[in-house]
């Protein structure tokens, strides 16, 4: 591809080159003047503009008409196919076909939304966008925006804070935690009662250096402190243990009604009131003219958005293309 020089076509109005055009399909000053809906005397003045610039008269009156020059006619074909590109350029749309697309995103995720979101999501670019391809990686709330200006991410989903005006967000749910228990080993009535709930050892998930883990902060405000024998970075690792030793763990309820059954563990009602942010999905606003990435998040929501949690069996379908 040849290089442009842009301080030079920059001294040039390019506006000239459609006022030459004008004049090629019209033939008279008028007609072309009423083509581009501007007053004769503009088109006359575009057209000495035109001469001065050229070093050539380009149109000679001949009658009523304007006939092109030699000069004219050479360019005149090149001049046009650069208006047609130009109109095409700025007419184009984004469009996108899940059917045929074929494209790699890049999901950032805050601590249990890969294991919410992955499986149905996976599910649904299986059915309709065969193409899709999907790579999940954990992402800090205090990394998220970087990731998301660098590239990256393509889109973030977790109880991620607002960003940057740059930035969009959009709220998916608000959390609730339940806790599960495997009730032959921890025979615990249900639902089970604030007092109980204290007494008994816990399991938590815990991606830094405290027992407390992901807990700690809303433990914290409500000033409630739990006897914690067991932390792991893997909600999966978490309801092992519990179905193999007498533990209760506390964990988000769409998880716990998705995989508690799996494990043969008995779900109960948190005793406890905890403040927990929401949950929302985070994107750079490059991306919210990208007709594939407003597919992909049109399908994160439909996989996580109000209203659109799904027991283990269910898969979503189709999502809405752009």
């Amino acid at each position: 591809m040849s290089s442009i020089d842009h301080f030079d076509l920059r001294s040039f109005d390019l506006n000239l080159l459609v006022a030459f055009d004008a004049l090629m399909q019209e033939r008279t000053v008028t007609r072309a003047a009423a083509r581009l809906k501007i007053g004769q005397p503009a088109m006359s003045h575009s057209l000495a503009t035109l001469r001065l610039l050229m070093q050539d008269e380009l149109f000679v009156r001949v009658g009523q008409t304007m006939q092109p020059t030699a000069r004219a006619l050479a360019i005149a074909p090149r001049v046009r196919h650069a208006l047609e590109e130009m109109q095409h350029a700025i007419r184009a749309e984004d469009r996108f076909d899940p059917a045929t697309h074929r494209r790699t995103f890049r999901i950032g995720f805050s601590s249990e939304m890969e294991l919410l979101l992955l499986p149905d999501l996976v599910a649904l670019t299986r059915h309709a966008a065969p193409g899709i391809r999907l790579l999940g990686r954990a992402t800090d709330k205090k990394d998220v925006y970087a990731l998301l200006d660098d590239g990256t991410i393509d889109v973030a989903v977790g109880c991620y804070e607002a960003g940057a005006q740059r930035h969009r967000q959009r709220h998916l749910f608000e959390p609730e935690l339940m806790c599960c228990f495997n009730a032959d080993l921890l025979p615990l009535a249900t639902p089970i009662g604030l007092d109980a709930y204290h007494a008994a050892e816990h399991a938590l998930v815990s991606l830094g250096q405290s027992l407390q883990g992901c807990l700690d902060e809303a433990l914290t405000r409500i000033g409630v402190s739990l006897n914690v024998v067991m932390a792991g970075s893997e909600f999966l690792t978490i309801l092992a243990a519990v179905a193999e030793a007498p533990l209760v763990a506390t964990l988000p309820a769409r998880m716990l009604r998705r995989f508690a059954p799996r494990f043969g563990l008995t779900t109960s009602p948190l005793p406890l009131a905890l403040d927990l942010p929401p949950v929302s999905m985070v994107w750079s606003a490059r991306s919210d003219r990208d007709a594939a990435a407003a597919w992909l998040r049109d399908s994160i929501v439909a996989v996580l958005g109000p209203g659109n949690e799904r027991s283990p069996a269910a898969r979503p379908q189709t999502a809405r293309a752009s």
